[in-house]
């Protein structure tokens, strides 16, 4: 990140938050996505001994970095990486390699008795989670939101002591059932006092931000696009596998299965028979499975497309992108007449400007 780009790299403590240095970066990209973890990559350039006492303090497991634009908090997350090189030209950096604050619950297993045994809001047992995981980061938890926000969705869950499972699993499981939910860790400062924020974000059965579309249009915004449709990721029929429920040693051991799960809105055209098949070895009960199988083949019924399209950053593009509803219009050679549908922005790519290079965003897209 060149000392004259529109974004700042402030790394602070990740158990207290307070400022430890603002650096500047290189050959950066960062990333965010709903659904999974986003990514930061980059290089703090080390030209003098007084640069090298201040990159001293970035530590991995220990450090978080923000990137900030224009007064607003584009990305969070914590440096888990770091690789100090010394090129033949005696060149000295510092790669930073970090992920988003979601990336925390990869890193915890439950060692607690987790029970929900009556039928509670799901919303409710992912903050209990989220309050039990972000406690290992001391004073700078994760603020879990509003207690009284409910998805209208009940389930019952249970984690046991021992069973090692890890939180992200947990979360995505719960989140993966029929009419589930969705979580990002949302960064911002709060327009009381300007403090950082790091805050669950919740939605059912999709996280949704704005109340009016974004124009992206080609000739016009939109600097490239890609469209591919995968048969392979998708399918017609489900099946999902859970824990053994044999008790005895001397029996074949099985696991207990879900019931084979059609999609509910059926496929337009004629499909072969494709199946689709997941592992939950930690779910025993079958209603649970089968709301698991249920949604892996309505989200994934024929075939998958996952749009995408690259923009020139501007001053109208706002920095909380994940879930905007996107209206896009592409008229060219593949769409004569003009395409125009809406999606959701399920993922951010942004490369900042640098060595001449626009500002851009590749925007990873999704039915509305």
């Amino acid at each position: 990140m060149a000392l004259d780009t529109p974004y700042r790299a402030i790394f602070c403590d990740l158990m207290t938050d307070l400022t430890l240095d603002i650096l500047p970066l290189r050959d950066v990209s960062f990333e965010d996505y709903i659904g999974r973890a986003g990514s930061l990559s980059g290089t703090v350039p080390i030209p003098d001994r007084a640069i090298a006492e201040r990159a001293h303090k970035i530590k991995p497991g220990r450090t978080a970095v923000y990137l900030e634009r224009g007064g607003d908090l584009w990305w969070g997350g914590i440096v888990w990486t770091t690789n100090l090189q010394g090129s033949d030209r005696g060149v000295v950096t510092l790669g930073i390699q970090a992920s988003t604050f979601d990336s925390y619950a990869s890193r915890r297993r439950i060692r607690t008795l987790i029970e929900f045994t009556e039928p509670t809001d799901q919303f409710r047992i992912a903050r209990h989670l989220w309050d039990t995981l972000s406690a290992g980061l001391g004073h700078s938890s994760i603020d879990t939101g509003d207690p009284l926000e409910d998805s209208s969705v009940l389930r019952t869950a249970s984690w046991r002591f021992g069973d090692e499972t890890v939180y992200q699993e947990a979360l995505d499981q719960l989140g993966a059932q029929e009419n589930g939910f969705e979580y990002q860790i949302l960064v911002y400062r709060s327009p009381e006092d300007g403090r950082r924020i790091r805050q669950l974000r919740l939605g059912s059965p999709k996280i949704r931000t704005g109340a009016t579309d974004m124009l992206f249009d080609r000739p016009g915004t939109i600097l490239s696009y890609s469209i591919p449709d995968d048969a392979t990721r998708g399918g017609t029929q489900a099946l999902a596998r859970g824990a053994s429920t044999n008790s005895n040693a001397g029996t074949e051991s099985r696991p207990a299965l879900s019931s084979l799960a059609e999609p509910k809105k059926p496929l337009p055209d004629l499909w072969p028979q494709l199946d689709l098949s997941s592992d939950h070895n930690d779910i025993g009960d079958k209603s649970t499975l089968d709301s698991l199988a249920q949604a892996a083949v309505d989200t994934a019924s024929g075939s998958v497309q996952i749009p995408e399209i690259s923009i020139r950053l501007g001053g109208i593009v706002p920095p909380a992108l994940l879930g905007r509803t996107a209206r896009i219009r592409i008229t060219d050679e593949w769409h004569p007449a003009g395409l125009d549908s809406r999606y959701r922005i399920v993922g951010v790519k942004v490369r900042p400007a640098e060595r001449g290079r626009p500002d851009t965003a590749e925007l990873s897209l999704e039915e509305a």
